[in-house]
């Protein structure tokens, strides 16, 4: 596969996760509402450290001599 090729396969594959990803998270901000939902101050820190790692091991797969980002669950 060229160069080329495989940039452009790239752009295609990753701008529609990525494009998910933002989707995912605009769906996830609704449950903000507090009219529908109760959750604690530490159900949203465990939320948010949960999301934060795995963007800190997405990050980590891209540095240069590394491997894939390691699975990850969650739950409360």
């Amino acid at each position: 596969m060229t160069k080329n090729l495989k940039q452009e396969r790239f752009k295609t594959v990753a701008g529609r996760r990525v494009q998910k990803v933002l989707d995912d998270l605009e769906i996830l901000a609704n449950c903000a509402n507090k009219a529908t939902y109760e959750y604690t101050d530490a159900d949203v820190k465990k939320m948010m450290k949960a999301i934060n790692d795995k963007v800190q091991s997405l990050k980590s797969a891209f540095e240069p001599n590394n491997g894939k980002a390691n699975k990850q669950t969650f739950e409360f």
